[in-house]
């Protein structure tokens, strides 16, 4: 018989990563039994899309083995942790939202778009899915915009951004608006990866905002 835990902590890469970005930080934690699903494997076979990877994402907390969740999410991990905290509150314990978007901005992901064009298809190795699929999942996310629905999150939320990262502190700024039991922290000289740019300050600012909710 498998014994389930009382809490599970799942923390979730970006799109410009694969889950061994976390291990820095991990490496730094209280707590290092953590689990990292890797973006395109739970796709398992299937085409990229928002809608195939949050169904994939649910399909992967509910089969584990706890009663309640702390997600941690990066960016577009971010956003499905967020996703996955609307559509199961009675799931999460806790989120923590680190450079996510409360809406694709579109223009940088035009420009974005336009540079992976340009790209070869080797330099996604590095990336959480191919070029094909990063390109069939983009095309997905064009609409998302979280603004009319953060009132509903009643879990204890962080929010964690990078100084450098403009675009993302205004979303940062958004979350700790409309969400009710959000905190903020801004992490100095750094952008967007902030797990692989400042690890060990973050997995200070994550400690600590575990241990005020234990």
């Amino acid at each position: 018989m498998i014994r389930r835990k009382i809490h599970e902590k799942i923390f979730i890469h970006g799109s410009g990563q694969k889950a061994d970005s976390w291990e820095q930080t991990i490496a730094f934690m209280e707590d290092k039994d953590i689990l990292k699903p890797e973006l395109s494997q739970l796709l398992q076979g299937q085409t990229a899309s928002y809608a195939a990877l949050t169904s994939s994402f649910a399909a992967y907390c509910e089969a584990a083995a706890s009663d309640r969740l702390d997600l941690c999410g990066l960016s577009l991990g971010g956003m499905l942790a967020l996703q996955f905290t609307l559509d199961h509150p009675d799931k999460v314990r806790s989120l923590i939202l680190i450079a996510t978007p409360h809406k694709i901005p579109k223009l940088l992901f035009a420009v974005q778009k336009l540079l992976f064009h340009c790209l070869p298809s080797t330099a996604f190795q590095t990336m959480a899915f191919d070029k094909k699929n990063t390109f069939a999942l983009a095309k997905t996310m064009k609409r998302i915009d979280y603004r009319h629905a953060l009132f509903k999150i009643k879990c204890p939320v962080l929010i964690v951004c990078g100084a450098k990262d403009k675009t993302n502190l205004l979303s940062a700024f958004c979350f700790v608006r409309h969400i009710k039991h959000a905190e903020i922290k801004i992490v100095k000289d750094c952008s967007h990866v902030v797990n692989e740019e400042q690890p060990k300050r973050l997995a200070e600012i994550v400690n600590t905002f575990y241990d005020t909710i234990r």
